[in-house]
């Protein structure tokens, strides 16, 4: 089955009237009917809305009004997004009885503004504590190239919908790696921004203190505009610390000129397998990167980021545990159970730790504008799958999934997630993280619009 136009040239097509925001939504329509029951990315979907909003889009052409610059591009939400009218699942069985949404989230309302379609929301671990998307209460995400194999976590539906070719955008979350992580299991862009770049006002949070909201999507430019859509102030998010906006776009041919690219060595090397170091060893050649650079204290972020994780939602999540623990997901409940029970001495530990961790990164960025490592140590692995093998040693699949990407969101860095095709996976895709200094998003998607101009990083033809 081939790709549709992807998200630039749907934009494109659609401005110049070239193509209807109708006929582009009806093709996407029928390309989630045709796959979706092979890839179970939707947990909801909202079709005639996303036709009489289509239809707004071509009478807005037809007046000679103009045009957002997503107008007519379909996307999709993760379901921890709000949608006015419908409940927010987070993933849950629990949250079924909840109140329908009263408003669109902020980020949903942004894409809308800009002219994008919604057409559904989309699966995920429950409540976002995972990395597989193995959903007890709506099934697994399969992995549209290889639909055996996990699509990542916990914005699996994210991942795999932009990957099928059902829509060209999507959002999601990432605390621990689960937009990067689904992005380069399913070979697709994704850009978690800097800690609080975007509201996140409108989403089922997981941990407060850590969680990212940004967008996939199947070509980088489109991520670019993407982005920029979605930048800007929100009084009423607390946790949002954007000032202005700062477009992304019409940098994006600067590419790495005159930028410091290193690669990551030391624990992002050891926690790698062979094609891994392939696809970095490929996105280095093309940026021109020789010197390898030390990532202070990976592991000890590693460690301190799943006691935040744990402590947060356990202690989020507390009330429903002594109610309801039966209706949780058996992946994640008893983690969040040990979480509520961590001693707070522990949490505390790890936020003293955390301010000196931000400190020793931001201070590398120093010397560097652009860091290159894997997104993740292996290629996406069967469904149900309980061990992964790195680089000989036996690590738990579910949790180590995450090795390289949460050191890096624990610091609140933007990270651009670039698909890269490495030989020794079977045709699976691994991603790699192209990571900047906190504020710094343009640098990150320079480095990635080079990666896909030299050809090096692209989304591919899925296998269905």
């Amino acid at each position: 089955m081939t790709l549709p136009p992807n998200l630039s040239q749907i934009a494109q097509a659609v401005a110049s009237g070239q193509r209807s925001a109708v006929d582009v939504v009806d093709a996407c329509i029928a390309r989630i009917e045709a796959t979706d029951g092979r890839i179970n990315a939707f947990t909801g979907t909202r079709f005639e809305a996303a036709r009489a909003q289509a239809a707004r889009v071509d009478a807005q052409r037809a007046r000679g009004e103009p045009l957002g610059p997503l107008a007519g591009v379909p996307f999709a939400v993760k379901n921890l997004f709000d949608i006015e009218g419908e409940v927010t699942l987070a993933g849950s069985k629990v949250n079924r009885t909840n109140p329908p949404a009263t408003a669109d989230a902020v980020l949903v309302q942004r894409l809308q503004a800009a002219g994008a379609v919604l057409v559904g929301s989309l699966n995920m671990d429950e409540y976002a504590y995972g990395f597989t998307t193995e959903n007890t209460h709506y099934g697994p995400c399969h992995n549209p190239h290889g639909l055996g194999h996990v699509a990542g976590g916990s914005s699996g539906g994210s991942g795999a919908a932009v990957a099928a070719g059902q829509v060209p955008l999507t959002l999601g979350s990432d605390t621990n790696g689960s937009i990067r992580v689904p992005s380069s299991f399913c070979g697709i862009w994704g850009l978690k921004p800097t800690f609080g770049r975007l509201s996140r006002r409108g989403s089922y949070p997981f941990v407060g203190s850590i969680d990212h909201l940004g967008p996939f999507a199947d070509d980088l430019e489109g991520l670019a505009l993407a982005y920029d859509a979605l930048q800007g102030p929100d009084p009423l998010d607390p946790g949002c610390f954007a000032t202005s906006v700062q477009p992304v776009a019409r940098l994006l041919p600067q590419g790495v000129q005159g930028l410091r690219v290193g690669v990551l060595g030391g624990y992002f090397a050891a926690h790698a397998n062979a094609p891994a170091h392939e696809a970095v060893a490929q996105a280095a050649t093309s940026l021109g990167a020789t010197t390898t650079v030390e990532w202070p204290d990976a592991a000890q972020a590693r460690a301190a980021a799943f006691i935040t994780s744990a402590s947060e939602g356990g202690a989020l999540h507390l009330q429903r545990l002594r109610m309801q623990a039966a209706d949780f997901e058996p992946l994640s409940v008893d983690r969040f159970i040990s979480g509520a029970l961590q001693p707070a001495a522990w949490y505390v530990r790890a936020q003293r730790f955390r301010r000196v961790y931000r400190d020793k990164v931001n201070a590398l960025f120093r010397e560097w504008d652009v860091l290159i490592a894997p997104a993740t140590p292996v290629a996406a692995p069967a469904i149900g799958t309980e061990w992964i093998d790195i680089n000989g040693q036996r690590f738990p699949c579910r949790p180590s999934i995450g090795l390289l990407t949460q050191p890096i969101s624990f610091a609140g860095c933007p990270v651009v997630a670039a698909p890269m095709w490495p030989s020794g996976t079977e045709g699976l895709p691994i991603g790699v993280q192209l990571i900047a200094a906190p504020w710094r998003e343009d640098l990150a998607l320079r480095a990635g619009w080079a990666l896909a101009q030299a050809g090096v990083a692209h989304a591919k033809e899925p296998a269905l």
